[in-house]
């Protein structure tokens, strides 16, 4: 519980301000470099999915791109 290897993260900045969703995305980062925490963020918000290192689009339920 202290240290999983998997975080899930569903619309984390969903209702922050961008101040806010950007502190909350520094967070997820740091836990991830520290801890070596796989994490997995869906998100609509286009400035949260360009900080991701790895990014796979969704288009009618179809995984349609995947950006590193």
């Amino acid at each position: 519980m202290n240290r999983p290897r998997l975080l899930l993260a569903d619309e984390p900045t969903g209702n922050l301000d961008e101040t806010s969703a950007g502190a909350v995305v520094d967070l997820i980062e740091q836990v991830r470099t520290d801890t070596g925490t796989t994490v997995i963020v869906v998100t609509h918000n286009a400035a949260v999915a360009r900080r991701v290192e790895r990014r796979l689009d969704l288009r009618a339920g179809r995984v349609s791109a995947a950006a590193t």
